[in-house]
């Protein structure tokens, strides 16, 4: 918990993404950053290519030219919101010291108001974080609103210490199912998971990632427009360049037949998309290369494992627990 008692006073001011990648790689941190989908180098890939139309709003609560706590937004019509968008971002936050979630709201709520801002939107929020226990409990004042809804649900699930644990931690059935279908595989031709992790050979692995994402489903094909394309290309580079990417790829007869691409952030790894070869549909290569990512997880002793966000009934199968998924709006009153 931050010290309040220190006779300086709190204060709000702008930053720039080169400012805030410093913060960042300062080896004596003083912001929590928690969650993967604000961290500097992914604001910065996100707005480079969706921010048209959109002013930034990088916003920071400072002490004596310390930084403590973060509000990454942007300004549409008079409008504030993340920076981001809930297409390819499953979650985010305000980046605050714990314990000191409501006086940091309330300074950057009187900040937004002080300069012209009709409303602010927050989504999505994971509702089990300190912060949406405090927002959800802010009291309605005068010239400021609040409605909270409801918007979706992420899974995650606690890795255990070793792969056997994990088949038995998850129900009878599925477990003769995963045991089943890796046979299937097995017997079917040589099979290699590998994974790449740095930027030299990104440029034909997000090409190969691409093709099979977007044979996997017709929707998949819809969603990976030429733009959506530029920014996962933008993304995992940025991503190898900190060290956060795992990109995985299933092979069977040394040919690529499904790929994963995950985050590993802060012992968590995060299942961002994927995709496979769909003739290959019958050897079940959508759960088995997730199952892959699952193992190396483990093996690497990962806390976390993060489905991110949708209900799908896999991911329960699995041992995914649900999180759900919130949209905090604020509306403020003129003059």
């Amino acid at each position: 918990m931050i010290n309040e008692d220190t006779g300086s006073p709190l204060t709000v001011s702008l930053e720039t993404f080169e400012s805030l990648s410093s913060c960042w790689a300062d080896p004596l941190p003083s912001l929590n950053w928690t969650c993967p989908f604000v961290l500097p180098p992914w604001l910065r890939v996100w707005w480079d290519h969706f921010g048209d139309g959109f002013s930034p709003l990088l916003l920071s609560i400072n002490r004596e030219g310390r930084c403590l706590g973060l509000a990454p937004l942007m300004i549409q019509a008079g409008k504030a919101r993340f920076m981001g968008n809930p297409d390819v971002c499953d979650f985010q936050e305000l980046v605050f010291p714990e314990g000191q979630e409501e006086p940091f709201l309330n300074l950057i709520l009187n900040h937004l108001r002080s300069i012209g801002i009709r409303e602010l939107t927050l989504e999505p929020l994971r509702g089990d974080t300190a912060f949406f226990r405090v927002l959800s409990r802010l009291p309605e004042t005068e010239g400021q609103s609040l409605t909270i809804r409801a918007l979706d649900v992420l899974l995650e699930m606690d890795l255990p210490a070793s792969w056997e644990d994990f088949l038995q931690g998850i129900p009878g059935k599925e477990r003769h199912e995963i045991r089943r279908k890796l046979r299937r595989l097995e017997e079917s031709g040589p099979v290699r998971c590998r994974v790449v992790e740095t930027a030299g050979s990104l440029e034909e692995a997000m090409t190969t990632f691409l093709e099979l994402f977007r044979s996997s489903r017709p929707d998949k094909k819809e969603f990976m427009t030429g733009q959506m394309a530029s920014f996962f290309r933008s993304l995992v580079k940025e991503m190898a360049g900190v060290g956060l990417l795992r990109l995985y790829f299933l092979d069977l007869h040394e040919q690529p037949v499904a790929s994963v691409l995950c985050f590993d952030y802060r012992s968590t790894l995060y299942l961002y998309n994927n995709g496979y070869d769909e003739q290959y549909r019958t050897l079940s290569l959508g759960l088995l290369s997730k199952i892959f990512t699952i193992q190396d997880s483990i093996r690497k002793g990962r806390r976390l494992y993060n489905f991110l966000k949708g209900s799908e009934a896999y991911k329960y199968r699995l041992g995914g627990k649900p999180v759900p998924l919130y949209q905090g709006r604020f509306a403020f009153a003129s003059g």
